[in-house]
């Protein structure tokens, strides 16, 4: 009698538990952000087509295991990149950085962004077409890490919900971000705004009530650390900015506590900050002394001041949105036409809608004046340094701070001026959600707050949705699968090498094929010299570097300095077999 009673009493104590938590802040945040970053990137934009073109565009909803996000080109070598970082890990971590690309090169993986963090993903699966699925996945989950990272900061900050998801959305569906759809390392922005706010949740910091000792959090200081030392694993691309802010902000905290009288710190922060510190640290240095082995190698690798003015944004960047930005795209077209050469690299829009409501926010907040205008001079410094060789302020971090003359992208760094715009949107839609909720009375507070500021949020998410390309990759040819290696495919070149990177996750040969950030004057020649295939001084070259194996690719050679070897005749010592349309080729 007593069980039977009991049992519905426990049974609804585990249902109401069940309900809080599916109702708790962050359960809901996550779960938002994950839903929301799916409906975004793949869902969505088919249905938003349709509709903006009256139903002249079918609905066609890509399939993320058959096609890849982006142009084919950078994405198929970042795929390649995560599977061959999971091979890596099951096979001891020995060759991690000699890859089985860019043979006879050493510290492949190090020629661009590593993407060293995504390892774990590339446990799972084999072949391109996981690696293609991989890929697709872990973009979605970038924009939903962004979108998570940026709510988490700015609610920590002092933002309502409401709020806190506006500056959420700017991070991650600025319209500037698609310019880099091919580019997931710099589109992995998420642990950046991640670990700010465990840092500050860690500290009992906030903007609106400051420095709070009760509030102080150990655990998350040390988890702020990790996340961040995570974010640098994927690359300095966008991790170098971000790790010298980071020790920035470490200088001015140790300055504020020597000149507040040094009050009293806990004892476990202090440790958690050591620890965690240290360990960012060495993941840091690790990382930045393969850099620098490369460096000392190619000494080719950094980049001239006038190269980099290639690629620098004018402040017209500002107000131009990327081919695949949805409501932008094609109306800004002219736009990025008269931006010459790489016009990804030089879109800055970060919304017209956001830049409404920061402008808006500087007069109404939650936050300070002072707190305000902080802010707005932090934006200004920003764009001034994201305008590169167009502005007056990058050239010192181009001259005195290293790493930053080993990049070519100065507009990369609006991530920064788009997150504090976001930061001051936030404010004012705290603010105007509170005064909404004043003027109609206790009773109807919260129904008011949301009628004035979701639609807010809607207008925000609209213009960050994305028109993105979804390409189906050609298959690996019979004839690399029967291919003894090391090998080299024919045609060799930026672009088609990323497909066969993507092609050698099934098994990774080693190849002499390889595509990245630097092409070293080494592995120019040898393609070169493959032009001549099959005369005399190439196939010495390849006997020297132990080559067993060349694969024609009829179809990608056709129109191409590789095309005379169509018309090869047989050649001593070397054996010619017909695969399907292509040729392999086995040196004796």
């Amino acid at each position: 009698m007593d069980e039977s009673r009991a049992d519905p009493a426990a049974e609804r104590q585990r249902l109401r538990r069940l309900r809080a938590f599916t109702r708790h802040e962050w359960v809901v945040a996550c779960f938002s952000a994950l839903l929301l970053a799916v409906a975004m990137i793949w869902l969505l934009p088919p249905y938003a087509q349709w509709v903006m073109s009256a139903g002249s565009i079918p609905v066609r909803v890509a399939n993320p295991a058959r096609t890849i996000i982006g142009d084919g080109g950078d994405p198929s070598g970042q795929a390649w990149l995560i599977a061959w970082n999971g091979h890596a890990v099951r096979h001891g971590l020995g060759g991690l950085w000699n890859t089985n690309a860019f043979y006879p090169e050493t510290y492949g993986l190090a020629f661009t962004d590593s993407l060293l963090g995504y390892a774990p993903a590339g446990l799972f699966g084999s072949g391109p077409d996981d690696a293609i699925l991989r890929y697709n996945i872990l973009f979605v989950l970038a924009f939903a890490l962004a979108y998570l990272g940026g709510y988490a900061l700015v609610r920590q900050l002092g933002a309502n919900r409401i709020g806190a998801a506006v500056a959420g959305a700017v991070f991650a569906f600025a319209p500037w971000r698609y310019g880099h759809d091919g580019h997931l390392n710099i589109l992995s922005t998420g642990g950046i705004a991640l670990a700010v706010a465990m840092l500050a949740r860690g500290h009992g910091w906030s903007l609106t009530q400051g420095y709070r000792p009760r509030r102080v959090r150990p655990g998350w200081a040390l988890a702020g650390w990790l996340v961040a030392a995570w974010q640098i694993t994927l690359g300095f691309g966008i991790g170098l900015p971000f790790a010298y802010l980071l020790a920035a902000a470490c200088l001015a905290a140790v300055a504020g506590w020597l000149l507040t009288g040094r009050p009293a710190l806990d004892r476990r922060l202090i440790l958690a900050d050591v620890a965690g510190g240290l360990a960012f640290a060495a993941v840091t240095g690790y990382l930045a002394q393969i850099y620098l082995r490369v460096r000392e190698l190619h000494p080719e690798t950094p980049r001239s001041w006038e190269y980099v003015a290639l690629f620098s944004p004018t402040w017209r960047g500002l107000l131009a949105g990327p081919r695949p930005s949805l409501p932008w795209g094609a109306w800004h077209e002219p736009a990025r036409a008269a931006m010459g050469n790489a016009p990804n690299e030089k879109v800055l829009l970060c919304g017209f809608a956001l830049y409404a409501l920061a402008a808006a926010g500087l007069f109404a907040s939650i936050w300070t004046v002072r707190q305000r205008v902080l802010l707005g001079a932090g934006i200004v410094v920003g764009v001034l340094l994201a305008l590169g060789t167009n502005g007056p302020l990058y050239r010192y971090l181009f001259l005195y701070l290293p790493g930053f003359d080993g990049t070519r992208t100065p507009g990369r760094l609006i991530l920064w001026p788009t997150l504090l715009l976001g930061v001051l949107a936030a404010g004012l839609i705290t603010h105007l959600s509170r005064r909404a909720a004043a003027v109609t009375g206790r009773e109807h507070a919260r129904l008011a707050a949301r009628v004035v500021t979701v639609p807010l949020l809607i207008v925000v998410l609209f213009e960050g949705m994305p028109e993105l390309d979804h390409v189906a990759l050609p298959a690996a040819p019979a004839a690399l699968a029967a291919a003894p290696a090391p090998l080299i495919v024919l045609p060799s070149d930026e672009g088609i090498d990323l497909n066969i990177a993507l092609w050698s996750t099934a098994g990774f040969p080693t190849m002499v094929n390889g595509a990245a950030s630097i092409s070293t004057p080494d592995h120019q020649a040898i393609r070169d010299l493959m032009q001549t295939f099959p005369s005399a001084p190439s196939l010495d070259r390849l006997r020297g570097l132990g080559i067993r194996s060349v694969v024609v690719i009829r179809d990608r050679v056709l129109g191409t300095p590789f095309e005379a070897v169509l018309r090869a005749p047989p050649t001593p010592g070397v054996t010619r077999r017909d695969i399907g349309p292509d040729i392999l080729y086995t040196l004796d």
